[in-house]
């Protein structure tokens, strides 16, 4: 039995199970409630977060299995367990334990920085590990978080204070809401898109409400703070908005050029997304002696745990094995 890359993902050979396919398997893993890591499979395991926001986005989920963090449960001869990911609410790694006792587990999307909104990470301890690289490039040092909301709130409050509506652009699911959460612990109303309120009214179902909040219908009231989908930002919704400063909410704000990429006056890192320190701390911690790298800077993440004398090389793009079993 092995690990093999296929073109919708990686999948365990030997058995039915894929890990976060793109297209419809008859049975996957899916980590988390993004858009680039859901399918219509005909079962699907995850938690109940996860499968919350997939009935959202896709419709009925095929034959659901539903399963809560640290819960061992098995799939022929192998043992599976779900841990916090980290990433956004409901997000999980997958476990898989054989007959034998050796341990892989598989990331999707990983955050280790303490989140307002999302369970805490849990180190999965293993003996190999397939670990997601999107920031695994070594220029990604995000700034604490703390740090970074608390210029975000600066931000809005002196644009509110010149007499211009602050627009924070952010995806719908995951980092919107911990942006929300904070800026409305600090008083402010607030007001989102619809695509993005209606993924906070999901929070609040799941047990993590957020205040102050209301659906955007064209028109933002005197001290509310916009929340809009970057892909929208240019399509004449926020045309009606005059004076008006738009941010956008992004680890990709390391790079030069962030903002006008966006649209936006000026771009915060605010990402929901482990660096690449962040990284290879939690390669170490887990103990694994051997690490694959997925996604993203995969090659430059190997070569720097490589470099920590870590056994690790990327996933490419050639359908590759890696002999577990």
């Amino acid at each position: 039995m092995s690990v093999e890359l296929r073109r919708n993902g990686l999948h365990l050979t030997g058995t039915p199970l894929s890990l976060d396919a793109t297209r419809k398997t008859p049975l996957s893993f899916v980590s988390h409630g993004h858009t680039d890591h859901i399918a219509r499979h005909e079962r699907t395991i995850s938690t109940a977060a996860t499968l919350r926001f997939m009935t959202h986005r896709l419709g009925p989920v095929g034959a659901p299995l539903s399963v809560p963090y640290n819960q061992i449960f098995e799939l022929g001869s192998l043992s599976l367990e779900l841990l916090s990911a980290g990433h956004i609410l409901g997000s999980a790694q997958l476990r898989v334990i054989r007959s034998d006792g050796k341990r892989i587990v598989y990331t999707g999307d990983l955050n280790v920085a303490p989140s307002l909104t999302a369970e805490p990470v849990q180190v999965a301890e293993c003996d190999t590990l397939v670990i997601e690289a999107t920031f695994g490039h070594p220029r990604y040092r995000f700034p604490p978080k703390d740090e970074v909301l608390g210029q975000v709130e600066a931000w809005v409050r002196m644009q509110l204070e010149r007499g211009a509506v602050p627009v924070l652009l952010g995806y719908p699911l995951g980092k919107s809401q911990e942006a929300m959460k904070y800026l409305s612990s600090r008083g402010f109303g607030l007001v989102a898109h619809a695509s993005i309120f209606e993924m906070t009214q999901l929070y609040a179902e799941l047990g993590v409400a957020i205040e102050r909040v209301r659906r955007f219908e064209g028109k933002v009231e005197p001290g509310e703070v916009l929340f809009f989908p970057p892909h929208l930002s240019r399509a004449g919704g926020l045309s009606g908005l005059w004076p008006r400063a738009t941010a956008v909410l992004t680890g990709w704000a390391l790079d030069p050029g962030a903002a006008y990429r966006y649209g936006a006056q000026v771009a915060f890192p605010v990402s929901d997304h482990a660096d690449c320190p962040s990284l290879v701390n939690y390669v170490k911690a887990t103990g694994a002696r051997e690490v694959l790298t997925h996604h993203g800077f995969k090659e430059e993440l190997a070569q720097v745990l490589r470099d920590e004398g870590i056994d690790a090389r990327a996933l490419g793009g050639k359908p590759q094995q890696l002999a577990l079993f």
